[in-house]
């Protein structure tokens, strides 16, 4: 079906009814198939969205390259997806959830919390007694921000950007606050022969992004990897499961002590290494089986915690 009509000036249309508003003495073609609307000029109309008409003298004396003098549809309110996604955020760090929405005009954007359907922002105000919640705007961009202060895991869950159209269209995203958490293996205490290699492993879970300092102490002491006894080093491979690996040569009786392994992003945790002389305690392996500190279970211990890690 094709209309084409001339109209008297400010009509007005909607996409349900298909009326097309121009100013007079001009004309539009709109042709429908299947529920699509296909035109040589007005591309790109969303049956679910809203659009006004730009003054087409203005908009063709703004655009020289509008020869023909085309009626000019703008798109109502829509968000930008690519910029309106789900966040990850540390336990106690601030959070924000972005909303970006194109073609907003005099609409107002309101975050929802779906939990409990409480209304946390209306524009630039919050409508909540809990005030960590706050909406963040700055004019000069499209972007609506809720700032999330101070959260903690109870905070994680489905908020939503709405925006006042009619009906009001709304965009989803998941909020998920987590807290790292540090290992070592073999922990709390480590019993290494002397003469063996010390291998202290540190593994960083659960974290929204690798670490970016690992910091290794020894009684409270930062450990120097380039001191006169020689022989220290450590390892790191950061990843959504970042490893630290401490290793130390040829153990003597001074390496014992309490080993920290601190992530910048996550909590510390320690363990206590004993460096034997013929002592046999009962937390050591005997016989044949692999002895913490020998050089074959270091290698294997590294290998299957870097497999695990992929």
């Amino acid at each position: 079906m094709e209309i084409t009509k001339n109209w008297t000036p400010t009509a007005y249309f909607s996409l349900g009814f298909l009326l097309l508003c121009v100013q007079s003495g001009k004309s539009a073609a709109i042709s429908t198939r299947g529920g699509q609307i296909k035109d040589t000029h007005i591309q790109n109309l969303d049956l679910e969205s809203e659009y006004e008409l730009v003054e087409m003298d203005h908009q063709v004396h703004q655009d020289p390259s509008n020869l023909l003098g085309t009626p000019v549809i703008n798109r109502g309110p829509y968000f930008d997806t690519s910029a309106s996604k789900n966040v990850t955020a540390l336990v106690g760090k601030t959070a924000y959830l972005n909303c970006r929405v194109h073609n907003l005009g005099n609409r107002t954007v309101s975050w929802i919390r779906h939990r409990d359907l409480h209304l946390l922002t209306v524009g630039r105000f919050t409508y909540t007694s809990d005030l960590r919640f706050q909406s963040v705007h700055n004019p000069q961009t499209e972007d609506w921000s809720l700032q999330v202060r101070y959260p903690q895991k109870r905070d994680s869950g489905i908020y939503e950007c709405q925006v006042s159209t009619t009906p009001p269209i709304a965009h989803c995203m998941q909020l998920s606050i987590v807290e790292p958490i540090t290992a070592i293996l073999g922990g709390p205490e480590l019993f290494i022969n002397t003469g063996s290699t010390i291998n202290l492993t540190c593994i960083i879970r659960h974290s929204p992004e690798p670490p970016p300092g690992i910091y290794w102490t020894h009684d409270n002491s930062e450990i120097s990897y380039d001191s006169p006894r020689g022989g220290v080093s450590v390892i790191t491979e950061k990843g959504e499961i970042t490893t630290s690996y401490l290793l130390i040569q040829r153990a003597k009786d001074p390496d014992s002590g309490k080993y920290t392994c601190s992530p910048s992003n996550a909590n510390p945790i320690s363990v206590t290494v004993h460096v034997l002389n013929g002592e046999h305690p009962a937390a050591m392996q005997h016989g044949d089986q692999l002895r913490i500190g020998d050089p074959i279970y270091v290698f294997v211990l590294v290998f299957f915690t870097i497999m695990c890690g992929r």
